[in-house]
């Protein structure tokens, strides 16, 4: 039986989607609230992480972005977790933030079961499927990357990058189209969480753009997002 869990503050619509998804054939824990939910999460009462989680966007301790943003930057398998957000927000910018945050699907308030069983089953399909294997060399236009050795090559030529420049450039290639906030980039490369004002980055970013980019006051491969973060170009010369 799959297990999903699901962070939602609403006890009586938590109780009726529970029991709708058991006759539907899955396991459904309910978590009350960010922190419980996160904290079942981290650690899990059966040891096995849930296979997708749905997560409300209006919570009472914490925003459900926000907690989106954590359960990415959680290590290993749990930072992968499928994520299906409800709202009863008709805000289109939170659908366009949540699914840059990594949310996998987005579902609003009120809904109908069927359509949440059918979203939930679309998404593990997806997830059972699988990626294809990661390959070795990633290419956008000129620039190709070299996962295994470690180098960046332009137009032919060899771009100087220090190994943690590296690891930041493969970050946002291996995303390449999806906006990641500076605080996602620098988890995922450091595996820890970092004061919200540190800027560093955006430092190391001017010294790749030197390195890979024709002009790099004009970037053409990794942009800057107003506000938000950066974005590598999936289209490239």
């Amino acid at each position: 039986m799959q297990q999903l869990l699901m962070i939602e503050d609403d006890a009586r619509l938590a109780q009726m989607v529970g029991e709708y998804l058991e006759r539907s054939g899955f396991g459904v824990t309910h978590a009350i609230d960010a922190k419980a939910g996160l904290a079942l999460l981290q650690e899990p009462p059966s040891g096995a992480a849930p296979e997708l989680v749905i997560l409300d966007l209006m919570l009472p301790d914490m925003d459900g972005l926000e907690v989106c943003r954590r359960l990415r930057s959680l290590p290993g398998e749990a930072g992968q977790i499928p994520v299906l957000m409800l709202t009863a927000k008709g805000d289109p910018m939170d659908r366009i933030v949540g699914l840059e945050l990594g949310a996998d699907d987005y579902l609003p308030k009120p809904f109908e079961p069927r359509e949440l069983l059918a979203r939930i089953r679309a998404i593990l399909r997806r997830r059972t499927e699988g990626p294809q294997p990661a390959a070795k060399l990633l290419r956008f236009g000129t620039l190709e990357i070299d996962r295994d050795a470690r180098t960046v090559v332009v137009n032919g030529k060899p771009a100087e990058l220090t190994s943690y420049q590296f690891d930041l450039l493969m970050t946002l290639a291996e995303r390449a189209g999806r906006v990641l906030t500076r605080d996602q980039i620098m988890e995922a490369v450091r595996g820890r969480e970092l004061e919200a004002f540190d800027r560093s980055i955006d430092v190391h970013m001017g010294r790749i753009r030197a390195a890979i980019e024709s002009d790099a006051k004009n970037p053409k491969r990794i942009l800057t997002v107003r506000g938000v973060g950066y974005v590598f170009a999936k289209q490239q010369d």
